[in-house]
C-alpha cells in the first residue's frame, strides 16, 4: 500500500456555506473552522472533507466536458423518495436531464458540484 485516503478538498466561493451543506448532508462535526478553509470530520475526530475557497471560482457544469466536474462524490441511501426531498431542501439541485434511474440519481450541491444518491446493491 502507497497511502490511504486522508481527507478531500473541494475548490468552492464559501467554505463555511458549502461545509453546512455536507455537514448536514454526511452527518459530519467542524474539526477546524476558519473563513477561507473548513474542515468537518467524524466525530472521533477523523478529517474527511475539507472547504477551500477560490475567490474566481467557476462551477462545473453537468455533463459539459468544457466544465468538469471537479468531484464526484456517492452517498448511500436506503431510499431515494426518502432522500431526495432531505437534499433538496439542504440547497441541492437534481440536475437536468437526470432520468432518476433505480439506483441513483445525480444532484449539484450549492457550489455546482455534482453528487449522487445511491441505494445498495440488492
Amino acid at each position: 500500500m502507497i497511502g490511504q485516503l486522508y481527507v478531500i478538498i473541494i475548490d468552492c466561493p464559501d467554505p463555511s456555506e458549502l461545509a453546512g451543506f455536507y455537514e448536514k448532508l454526511l452527518s459530519l462535526s467542524r474539526l477546524h473552522d476558519e473563513p477561507e478553509f473548513v474542515v468537518l470530520g467524524t466525530t472521533a475526530g477523523e478529517e474527511v472533507v475539507a472547504f477551500q475557497q477560490v475567490h474566481d471560482y467557476r462551477p462545473p457544469q453537468w455533463p459539459v466536458p468544457e466544465h468538469p466536474q471537479q468531484m464526484h462524490i456517492d452517498v448511500k441511501v436506503p431510499d431515494l423518495d426518502v432522500a431526495e426531498p432531505q437534499v433538496l431542501a439542504l440547497g441541492a439541485t437534481l440536475l437536468d436531464g437526470s432520468d432518476k434511474p433505480v439506483g441513483y440519481r445525480v444532484y449539484a450541491d450549492p457550489a455546482g458540484h455534482p453528487f449522487c444518491l445511491v441505494t445498495p446493491p440488492n
